[in-house]
């Protein structure tokens, strides 16, 4: 998949936690992550300037990407290590440097040891696992550290070392962190214990750890002493809190098939959730067309069975919003109306509510399966709603862009009827502007496009649309009757922030109705002039066309410009530091030739 078939989806992506799955064109699962935020993430693939080379193999083998929301990172960090586990995709392996997945060892010794490893030995030891990485194995053991109280030194506990009194209690003792079994302060059963509520804990049956935690916050307030028992109190509040994030791991809820339904007119989206074992092993999302008219509960029935034949479910329960007609014989329908269960119900709402906003917006914005006439009545919309004096079937809009403060450049694409025409797309090196100008850019490529159009006998847009506002409308206007082209053709600018248009001379904007036709074909104009300008950016830079402004200082190599640019963001905020400041990050000798060049070329 390349960055412009990517930007052409990327708005379809939520801004949710949850898990991507990246497929090739077989539909071979390739690579499954998780993310925080799932559009900055994925994105994040299609727009890094360096990276590895396992990673670019990856993302040149991405042919669709699929994505599940979650209710929290937590959430997210489960579901995707339960579904690396079940489908071990090629690129989670190849992409961690040889290296197996870690995991969680409880130690064959006395009073064990519990720590993470990449090997697994046939030691007797209990090895929990694999996890998807080392961050989230520490991640998880912290999190154990804060419930669970086990050692963490690697003393020899023998019972007969115990017994001749070899070892003190540490730090960590003292901190409440251990139990002090070096000295015989805590029993291998007691310790044993706490394995156990370590093993239920992984395993996602919190409820006996929370028991056992209530029943020792009981028994020492009955002691009277109350600071242990708070103590318990808060890591059941912990534990509390960590039950409650975890929505797509439950052990209780066993295997299920989970299923919701959303109609609008004759189309019907249809979310399944595969849960084996309390965990989430499959997501997927469909719509079908209604043919006759089909009530919901046909509806859902049929994608049931299409859905369970298609990943060969053997699930007993399925989890429904209303009852359906379902002879499988031994298979029980659920309709829940609280717990856990409808927990599950409500996450499955919620990715079919996502796949169906997504379409819609993607259908109004893109003006997809729109006939010729439906796309002339948005033309006609536009003409009314801006008072044009003309159908604007011919539609162009110009915007700038540079790359940290330097090489400006100018874009310019073009619509008829509605569509994009990316024969007629224009890129501007700048010229005749030093440094950065906005409004001097503008002016140029606005000259340029229009003066070579007329020379060459071609026909001008009904519409032009300056993206930037009054200043650089202001700019653009100075081309057009240098042109002698004012009459000839309207010119509107669009503030960037607002969505307001301005006509040239108007004090007052138009705005648009935020859910018009007009407004969203304005939108898709805009978005897609960034794209493009944006675009040839990321093009001269893989190509290596041109060199950082800092690379031009005698004295300033690359790893150096590099560093700065990492500190500093921008050659303009650069230029803004003190001596010190540069000093304290490249050396006065290198901080001096560069504001000695700063200086020289204001």
């Amino acid at each position: 998949m390349t960055q412009k078939e990517f930007s052409a989806i990327a708005h379809t992506i939520p801004h949710q936690p949850g898990i991507y799955k990246y497929f090739d064109e077989q539909n071979g699962l390739l690579y499954v992550g998780k993310a925080k935020n799932l559009r900055k993430r994925v994105s994040s693939y299609f727009s890094k300037t360096f990276t590895t080379y396992k990673t670019h193999e990856l993302v040149k083998r991405i042919h669709h990407i699929e994505f599940t929301i979650v209710n929290s990172e937590q959430d997210a960090f489960l579901l995707e290590n339960t579904l690396i586990k079940e489908f071990q995709p090629k690129y989670n392996i190849s992409l961690k440097d040889g290296k197996t997945y870690p995991y969680i060892v409880i130690k064959n010794e006395p009073f064990p040891r519990v720590f993470f490893t990449r090997r697994v030995a046939r030691d007797g030891s209990q090895y929990l696992g694999p996890y998807t990485s080392v961050e989230k194995v520490r991640e998880l053991l912290e999190f154990i550290r804060q419930t669970i109280l086990l050692r963490t030194c690697k003393l020899n506990l023998t019972e007969t070392n115990i017994c001749k009194g070899k070892f003190k209690v540490c730090l960590e003792y003292h901190l409440g962190n251990c139990k002090g079994p070096c000295e015989g302060l805590q029993s291998a059963a007691d310790y044993q214990e706490e394995l156990n509520h370590l093993v239920d804990l992984l395993k996602g049956n919190l409820s006996s750890v929370m028991q056992h935690f209530k029943k020792e916050m009981q028994r020492h307030a009955q002691d009277l002493d109350f600071e242990k028992a708070e103590f318990y109190l808060k890591k059941i509040e912990h534990l509390k809190q960590y039950k409650a994030r975890s929505t797509v791991v439950n052990t209780r809820i066993g295997t299920v098939d989970v299923l919701s339904i959303l109609e609008e007119e004759d189309i019907a989206y249809i979310n399944y959730l595969a849960v084996n074992e309390g965990t989430i092993v499959q997501t997927k999302t469909i719509m079908l067309e209604k043919k006759l008219e089909e009530s919901a509960p046909e509806i859902l029935a049929f994608a049931t069975a299409r859905l369970r034949n298609s990943f060969n479910s053997e699930a007993r329960e399925i989890i429904v919003p209303f009852p359906i007609d379902f002879p499988e014989p031994g298979t029980r329908i659920t309709v829940p109306r609280s717990g856990d269960k409808k927990n599950l119900l409500d996450l499955s709402l919620k990715n079919v509510n996502h796949f169906r906003e997504e379409l819609r917006k993607r259908k109004m914005l893109y003006l997809d399966e729109k006939t010729p006439d439906e796309k002339m009545r948005v033309l006609l919309q536009l003409k009314k709603d801006l008072h044009l004096p003309e159908i604007p079937v011919h539609i162009e809009c110009f915007d700038n862009s540079n790359f940290q403060g330097s090489y400006p450049v100018s874009a310019v694409v073009c619509f008829k009827n509605g569509n994009p025409s990316k024969p007629d797309y224009r890129r501007f090196n700048v010229k005749s502007v030093e440094g950065i100008n906005d409004f001097a850019t503008m002016k140029e490529a606005v000259h340029r496009r229009y003066k070579r159009l007329l020379e060459e006998g071609g026909q001008l847009p009904q519409l032009i649309i300056i993206d930037g506002g009054k200043g650089q409308l202001s700019a653009a206007m100075e081309s057009i009757r240098k042109l002698k082209l004012p009459g000839t053709t309207s010119v509107v600018g669009l503030a960037k922030n607002e969505e307001e248009i301005f006509f040239p001379g108007d004090s007052e904007s138009i705005k648009l109705a935020w859910d018009s036709d007009s407004l969203k074909l304005v939108r898709r104009i805009r978005d897609e002039v960034h794209r493009f300008g944006i675009q040839h950016h990321r093009n001269l830079r893989s190509k290596g066309v041109f060199r950082n402004e800092l690379e031009q200082v005698k004295g300033i190599g690359q790893a150096t410009a590099t560093l700065l640019l990492k500190e500093f963001r921008s050659v303009k905020n650069i230029r803004e530091q003190s001596l010190d400041e540069l000093a304290g990050l490249i050396g006065k000798s290198k901080a001096g030739l560069l504001l000695r060049y700063f200086k020289e070329n204001k």
